[in-house]
């Protein structure tokens, strides 16, 4: 070994099989569309052309495209992860001045690995150990709602404007949601099992070597594959059939911009329909493809991702009614100006 293969912990040969790994992906990923083409094309039945077989090209593209993207990024992002501890993530807010800590914790959900359910033992802890309500308010809508799966998918499907904007929006309504609840002097809403609790320090962390957080991004790919993937199939199916079957323009009489209206609808309608971003993100582009309106379309995602029916259950757990409430209705109220901004200026 070398000495700077020493210090990684990673020898000459994995180095190598991890640079053939790369180049493998690059290889496979840039013939995904003919491959989905030609193997659509031999398919008994399915004749070039219909509407049939638009949609399973669709699924036959979209579906290793997806599972390819998410790969790559969450193994890279299981890396950036294995520096952001829930430990680390707490202290790093704790004693934060509100404002500055509200914009610090929108930042930090991007990359922790929480979605809307498993995010809220972390609130607990962040609640316990003395962080503003607000600013934990700010990192339970950015963790599950400005993901790097919602970032890299929107890029990949949809091209890096609309993933920009969905960042930028997504961070600012943590932001702003957060600091707005904590404006609200809210704080003895907070169940009273949870004020009672003191978080103590946790145990010391250890410094990682490269290879040890290359074997925790390899345990990320494993672990959040194995649960995202049915949902995956499942939205690109949903995709799939929207993009064969549904006729040019329909969905832009019902999710367009004329439709002041659809903006509320959408939010609505996507609360009770719980997934992630892997799931919703290829209906999002499916939707876009017939009509729907942008701003519209990105309203009804962050609902369904930022304002789940199984978050809401969580948190009765931990919040009495009129704190939930007014965290509904100032992240609804978000999406709702987001969707209509958009829908007005693009």
């Amino acid at each position: 070994m070398t000495k700077k293969a020493d210090r990684s912990g990673l020898s000459p040969a994995e180095w190598l099989l991890g640079l053939a790994a790369l180049a493998l992906w690059f290889l496979v990923y840039r013939n995904l569309q003919g491959a989905a083409s030609w193997l659509t094309s031999r398919i008994p039945g399915v004749e070039s052309g219909t509407r049939l077989f638009s949609s399973v090209e669709f699924f036959l593209y979209d579906t290793p495209k997806v599972l390819l993207l998410l790969t790559l990024v969450v193994f890279g992002v299981g890396i950036v992860r294995s520096f952001f501890t829930p430990e680390r993530t707490r202290k790093l807010l704790a004693g934060r001045r509100e404002s500055v800590g509200n914009v610090l914790a929108a930042c930090l959900g991007i990359v922790t690995p929480f979605c809307s359910c498993s995010a809220v033992p972390l609130f607990i802890g962040f609640v316990t150990a003395g962080v503003p309500l607000g600013v934990t308010f700010s990192f339970l809508i950015s963790a599950p709602m400005v993901n790097e799966i919602a970032v890299v998918l929107l890029y990949g499907l949809l091209g890096w404007k609309v993933a920009a904007l969905y960042m930028g929006t997504g961070l600012a309504v943590a932001v702003v949601a957060g600091w707005v609840i904590g404006r609200l002097g809210l704080e003895n809403h907070v169940e009273d099992w949870v004020r009672t609790i003191r978080a103590g320090e946790g145990p010391a962390e250890e410094e990682k070597t490269f290879r040890q957080r290359v074997a925790y991004g390899l345990m990320a790919v494993r672990d959040i594959l194995g649960r995202v993937w049915i949902y995956v199939v499942a939205g690109i199916a949903v995709g799939a059939g929207i993009h064969g079957y549904v006729p040019e323009g329909f969905m832009a009489g019902i999710m367009g911009k004329a439709a002041w209206w659809s903006v509320p609808a959408a939010v609505v309608v996507g609360i009770p329909m719980y997934s992630n971003a892997a799931g919703i993100v290829p209906v999002v582009e499916a939707l876009l493809g017939k009509g729907a309106a942008l701003g519209t379309v990105l309203a009804f995602m962050m609902s369904v991702i930022a304002l789940s029916l199984p978050e809401v259950v969580i948190l009765r757990k931990v919040l009495k009614p009129r704190l939930i409430a007014a965290f509904l209705g100032v992240v609804g109220g978000g999406i709702l100006l987001v969707g209509w901004l958009f829908n007005l200026v693009l």
